[in-house]
């Protein structure tokens, strides 16, 4: 029983900025990665960014240096801050969480998905 609520979707102009959210709720013992994915058209999900609990790390090519993944752990709450943002950006854009709901039992949960669309 763990939740995944996304925020900050929406339209924005090529070169602009938006940040997207993600808070987990629910019986959580801890999460030890999170992530963001997304979904073009037609296609498969996708690697966008992972963080470990640690602050580890690690972002698809295309997104290097445009994008920044963060999160605050206490809260048990995700970030994507979207600089620089190209028509190529849209997709539907996905939460991941792999956690454990008890000392034992390792789940991967995501959220319904937002949807970021670039154009002028």
């Amino acid at each position: 029983q763990v939740q995944l609520v996304e925020s900050g979707g929406g339209l924005v102009q090529p070169g602009g900025s938006l940040t997207l959210s993600c808070a987990a709720s629910g019986n959580i013992y801890s999460i030890y990665a999170m992530g963001w994915y997304r979904q073009f058209p037609g296609k498969q999900r996708e690697l966008v960014a992972t963080i470990t609990s640690g602050g580890s790390t690690n972002y698809t090519n295309s997104v290097k240096g445009r994008f920044t993944i963060s999160r605050n752990n206490a809260r048990n709450t995700m970030y994507l801050q979207m600089n620089s943002l190209k028509p190529e950006d849209t997709a539907v854009y996905y939460c991941n969480a792999g956690a454990y709901i008890d000392s034992y039992s390792q789940l991967d949960f995501w959220g319904k998905g937002t949807l970021v669309t670039v154009s002028s």
